[in-house]
């Protein structure tokens, strides 16, 4: 590498300009995002709407639902925001570095404090912080894919450009930078993903479809139920001049309200909000909040071994001499002292320790793809790499290395890491040497993770299939796969891999350990295994990992590892715990079965609202709620308990089907309600009841009905599920029991009649949501018994 790069004088004179890489972009969604999200939408101005009209004709009693709507903007926001600010701290703790010379020595800074004109110093692993001009290369090789969708690695010449947010792959080299912050390429792309985004998820994509449909049918439904209203308030030329308009108004307001179904939206944001939140303060940082949720649907694994099953601090074991040729311990002592050495490399050096070798006439860094480096002195070539790698066709050519092959395998068995450094003539290829002849093998020890045995295990137990994809020795892996407990007589050699799809599935579901797996059969491995309609998580540290972590249905970075990684991943285990990969499944599946059960309370609640408004605007019956009733049977029924029980722990497992589960409770729930309520309306307004009984009745009904449909969908009741029942049960008691709550709901004493009809249509309805739940209960199980056959089968 040349030059010393800038001074400080010239550091301050370009930060006194601004040419530096300070960018402001979010690292999460914008404050106004989140206030747009949950303030600025098509029901919240239906609910401002309604809440307008009722202001203007004076009933600003009934107008209580704006408060609710209002209520549920600001808790959405709230919530959103501190998951916001949460996230935020991690991700700046978790911000790349860049690596520039600087006054003639090399410093590691903020990638915002980089200017125009620093040289960068480019590793393998490196992200490259800003767009600049390569000043000198040692093999440099860069993979931007991520910026150009060009999957080969691009090797860099002095005089090419590098750009910001591609990442190294091999070798090194340094990179004069010339365009910084907003003018980079990586900051200048409109797509630029966001860390932190409420992307499509089947939780999301299902609710938004119910939202969708509810849309369609409200304006209709509202103009049936206006007409009805108008019709028993003498007509719509009578209720215009008798002010009888006002009362078909608030019918109708009312009947609308109660189909919007305001509180599921933000029951979702504020759960998936918490989950993000409680993964913080284990130390994973949710990059995408539906990766909470992804994790859970996971039915397939795919690890790297070092930095996941190990913890990636290689320990140097043992040098077996083989060829005598002198000279190898001071090539191994050079290998360990260099700036881009690796974590083996680096283990050398507490072994050896002579480094005083002569001036280095040539190098081949080390790369993914064929997993050896080399270096030129005086005395010739000495490689370094994976023995079947440096001797791939001639492991039976001879008797020297017939034996090479012979020891590596049986020490890779031991679980054991093995590398041959051999020796030959210079080549001018980048090629292994024809005369190359294996000098020593070297053998380094990994220290297994203590939490690895028990996350595998309780992988296995939850039905999660493992697959081990490694760059080392398969037989290596396969040794460290069988420590931790997997079922892995022997590791498959990736360099056999099939060219097929279908004779790649049928390797992937006989093994369960594949070693010298290049990055792009990584990616290969995944995309086939999604293909096959297994949902993937991929973990990993290195950058030989971000392909596969990026086409991963949920990649999952170690915090360790190289930064293109990490930018990558929707997870990143901070503290680099492999352990918490248990809790984030929890979590996942805590958040989609939550969801789904208090989805059936709202959408209960919609398509209820829904029927008794179609029936009464059919029978042309007097719409037998209030506004401000039904914010009462709302709030106890559903809003308050809903919070809780959206937050409580489930460790239920994952079945798809969310929506179609959800809606056929729903719907038939929904139209047992409206059988007892309209039959009840009928029947008193053919005992003409007054309205204001009926009206009573009918909330008491609904209320008594609303309170079963959530025991139902609360059982098993414990004992925290109990006290949220009862505590809404004595809500109601103190509804019709407080003088001032009974006047301001205009709630009457009902008669022996009306009390019948109630405790009949009340009893009526519990037993056919019996009926409903009972069918919906086998639908479940039939659910889940096919998922569990799926699964088996794939």
């Amino acid at each position: 590498m040349t030059g010393s790069g800038l001074s400080s004088a010239e550091v301050a004179q370009r930060v006194a300009e601004g040419k530096t890489n300070a960018f402001v972009q979010d690292t999460s969604r914008s404050v106004w995002s989140i206030v747009r999200t949950n303030v600025l939408t098509l029901f919240n101005g239906i609910i401002l709407v309604c809440f307008l009209v009722l202001l203007a004709i004076g009933r600003w009693q009934d107008a209580l639902f704006g408060f609710s709507a209002v209520a549920n903007a600001v808790i959405g926001s709230v919530q959103e925001y501190r998951a916001k600010r949460a996230l935020d701290r991690l991700a700046v703790l978790n911000a790349p570095h860049a690596r520039v010379l600087r006054d003639g020595s090399e410093t590691e800074i903020d990638i915002a404090l980089v200017v125009v004109d620093d040289a960068l110093v480019l590793r393998a692993g490196d992200q490259v912080a800003a767009d600049g001009l390569v000043d000198a290369s040692s093999g440099l090789q860069v993979d931007e894919s991520m910026l150009t969708g060009e999957s080969d690695a691009v090797e860099k010449v002095p005089g090419d450009r590098v750009l910001s947010g591609s990442v190294v792959v091999g070798g090194g080299g340094t990179a004069v930078v010339d365009r910084v912050g907003a003018d980079s390429f990586a900051n200048s792309l409109s797509a630029e993903a966001k860390r932190f985004s409420l992307v499509a998820s089947e939780l999301r994509s299902s609710i938004n479809r119910v939202l969708k449909w509810v849309a369609w049918i409200i304006g209709p439904v509202a103009l049936l139920v206006l007409n009805a209203q108008m019709m028993t308030q003498g007509g719509w030329v009578a209720a215009a001049s008798s002010g009888g308009w006002r009362v078909a108004a608030t019918a109708t307001i009312a009947s609308v309200v109660a189909m919007v179904p305001l509180g599921l939206v933000l029951m979702t944001s504020i759960t998936f909000a918490v989950g993000a939140v409680k993964l913080a303060r284990q130390q994973v940082l949710v990059q995408e909040l539906p990766a909470v949720e992804g994790l859970a649907r996971v039915d397939m694994i795919c690890l790297d071994k070092t930095g996941t099953l190990t913890q990636g601090d290689i320990v140097f074991d043992e040098a077996h001499v083989l060829t005598e040729v002198a000279g190898w311990e001071g090539v191994l002592a050079w290998y360990g002292v260099q700036n881009d050495a690796n974590a083996t490399a680096r283990s050398l050096a507490s072994r050896f320790t002579d480094s005083s070798r002569e001036a280095v006439l040539d190098r081949v860094p080390f790369s993914s793809a064929r997993k050896w480096s080399a270096v030129t002195f005086d005395d010739g070539m000495w490689v370094l790499g994976g023995p079947e790698m440096v001797f791939p066709a001639r492991s039976s050519a001879g008797d020297d290395h017939q034996h090479l092959a012979t020891r590596a395998t049986e020490l890779a068995a031991t679980g054991r890491r093995t590398l041959v450094l051999a020796h030959g003539s210079p080549t001018d290829d980048e090629t292994v040497p024809a005369d190359a002849v294996p000098v020593a093998l070297l053998t380094f020890r990994e220290n297994i993770r203590p939490d690895a045995a028990e996350t595998l295990g309780y992988f296995a137990a939850q039905g999660v299939g493992v697959r081990i994809i490694s760059g080392d020795n398969p037989q290596t892996v396969a040794a460290i796969a069988r420590e931790v407990g997997l079922d892995a007589p022997r590791g498959f050699d990736a360099r056999e891999l099939p060219d097929g799809d279908d004779e790649l599935l049928a390797v992937l579901n006989e093994y369960i350990v594949f070693g010298r797996v290049t990055p792009d059969q990584k990616r290969r491995i995944v995309v086939r295994l999604k293909a096959a309609g297994h949902t993937v998580a991929m973990t990993g540290d290195g950058v030989n990992d971000a392909l596969a972590i990026k086409e991963a249905d949920i990649g999952v970075a170690m915090n360790s590892g190289a930064a293109a990684t990490k930018a990558v991943a929707r997870l990143v285990l901070l503290d680099g715990r492999f352990s918490h990969l248990p809790s984030v499944v929890a979590e996942g599946r805590q958040v989609i079965a939550n969801i789904e059960r208090v989805s059936m309370l709202f959408l209960t609640k919609t398509a209820y609202a829904t029927f008794l408004a179609i029936t009464f605007g059919i029978l042309l019956l007097p719409f037998p709620f209030l506004p401000r009733q039904l914010s009462v049977t709302d709030g106890l029924t559903i809003g308050i308990p809903a919070f809780f029980l959206a937050l409580l722990p489930n460790a239920q497992r994952y079945v798809p089907g969310f929506l179609r589960r959800s809606t056929t409770f729903a719907i038939p729930a929904g139209v047992a309600v409206t059988l007892g309520i309209a039959a009840y309306a009928r029947l008193a307004a053919g005992q003409n009841i007054a309205e204001a009984e009926i009206r009573t009745g009918s909330t008491l009904i609904l209320t008594i009905i609303g309170l079963w449909i959530l025991v139902v969908l609360s059982r098993p009741v414990t004992r925290f599920k109990g006290a949220v029942i009862g505590a809404m049960m004595v809500g109601l008691v103190l509804v019709y029991t407080v003088p001032i709550v009974r006047d301001f709901l205009q709630l009457v004493d009902l008669t022996l009649p009306t009390a019948l009809l109630v405790l009949g249509a009340s009893l009526v309805s519990i037993a056919l949501i019996e009926i409903v739940r009972f069918a919906h209960r086998r639908i479940a199980r039939r659910d889940a018994e096919l998922a569990v056959s799926q699964r088996g089968a794939k």
